[in-house]
């Protein structure tokens, strides 16, 4: 489904916002049960062709060229797969359902916020160490090098980058490319979450993993930005003049091309600064602060961020809601 398709009618439109309201309200009290999602399965993949592929002893140009045509074979096969869901789909007696049910399985909006409420939930009830277990799945850093703050702040980077990677990207590319560009950004988001990190063991082998997310995502995480911002707007401790000033002022300086868009709007809108040096082992990374608001974040301050992704996902359904409409009056 290109975005031709979506003109030609509504239906990809309302089977989007109907995927938004089941995994938003039905995923999380059903997540003990269900399998891994594909960014999971996409992500443990990569680690297998790490392990097979990208041997240390293996020269540099070996590794960047064996990560290129893994990735690309792996890509090709993510959009062949959609495209062959969405064709079955067409021809069965309620085929929809199967698109929704794809739709479903790929978002992930309930599931994240629930992860970093446990780390609310252990932070404010069972101490620092039940904190620094629930935040080690959701962070790069180390666990053990934060304290009560930090751990907060990496619950609320969190927060912010899920919201952009796990609900805007893949209803952005549905709605542009369907099912193809959903799988496409799942199996790079996967791929770059395993190989995908700047270390001398991945620049070569995960050069294309990360490059190629990068660019998938350049224009859906200034997008969650923006809807940030206008969230905040509904969200009574928030600011969204601040926020919309510390996305234009301090997004860029993130290290990332991305991560910063969201989390400099997320960090505005809360009056927080975000990101900062930290201890990996024995080095101290020296990664600059996104907004001019306090450091010491609390339980209370990962309230009003799940707060504020799920006003934030409210506006993007009301707005794939307003499309909708405009669309089929045409």
């Amino acid at each position: 489904m290109a975005l031709s398709h979506v003109i030609g009618g509504p239906g990809p439109l309302l089977l989007l916002l109907a995927a938004l309201a089941i995994d938003g309200y039905a995923a999380g009290p059903l997540a003990p049960f269900l399998p891994p999602g594909p960014t999971t399965l996409a992500a443990r993949l990569g680690g297998w062709l790490d392990r097979k592929l990208n041997r240390p002893e293996r020269g540099d140009t070996t590794r960047l060229a064996r990560g290129v045509l893994a990735v690309a074979v792996l890509a090709v096969a993510a959009m062949v797969l959609g495209w062959l869901i969405h064709a079955l789909a067409r021809t069965l007696p309620y085929g929809w359902s199967l698109e929704a049910l794809t739709l479903v399985v790929c978002l992930q909006v309930r599931e994240p916020w629930q992860r970093v409420r446990q780390v609310r939930r252990a932070l404010a009830h069972q101490g620092l160490e039940a904190a620094r277990a629930q935040i080690a799945s959701l962070t790069r850093r180390d666990p053990a090098t934060l304290d009560d703050y930090a751990v907060g702040r990496a619950a609320i980077e969190a927060t912010a980058k899920h919201l952009n990677q796990g609900v805007v990207a893949p209803a952005f590319w549905y709605i542009f490319l369907g099912l193809p560009g959903v799988l496409l950004w799942v199996m790079l988001n996967g791929l770059d979450e395993a190989i995908g990190h700047r270390s001398p063991r991945y620049e070569q082998f995960g050069r294309l993993a990360a490059r190629s997310c990068d660019g998938l995502n350049f224009l859906p995480a200034r997008f969650t930005g923006v809807l940030m911002v206008a969230a905040a707007a509904f969200l009574g401790s928030a600011k969204p003049i601040v926020a919309l000033r510390t996305l234009l002022k301090d997004a860029r300086y993130h290290r990332s091309l991305n991560a910063g868009w969201p989390e400099a709007a997320m960090a505005g809108a809360l009056g927080l600064a975000l990101g900062g040096p930290y201890r990996q082992g024995e080095v101290t990374v020296r990664e600059v602060w996104i907004g001019q608001g306090r450091a010491r974040a609390t339980p209370t301050d990962i309230d009003r961020a799940l707060a504020l992704h799920a006003l934030t996902c409210l506006v993007f359904a009301g707005l794939i809601g307003v499309l909708m409409l405009v669309l089929a009056a045409l």
